[in-house]
């Protein structure tokens, strides 16, 4: 299983399924985050929080507990 942190910085990846429940999938969900959707990783911060990621176009900001609990292909 790899997590969308450990996609590298200018790769893109699809999602496989989303793990956690409740209201912080409810959260990565919102941000349009779901199974089958491709996820380009812009740039992490140098501490690795936060993720910059594209994801339908949308340019977004994923906290790194957010982006372990995405799994990818």
């Amino acid at each position: 299983m790899k997590s969308l942190r450990e996609v590298a910085v200018g790769s893109t990846a699809k999602v496989r399924r989303l793990h956690g429940n409740g209201p912080v999938r409810r959260r990565i969900m919102d941000m349009g985050i779901t199974k089958g959707v491709e996820v380009s990783v812009r740039k992490v911060a140098p501490l690795g929080d936060p993720l910059e990621i594209t994801v339908r176009g949308y340019e977004l900001s994923l906290r790194k507990a957010d982006a372990e609990m995405i799994e990818m292909e």
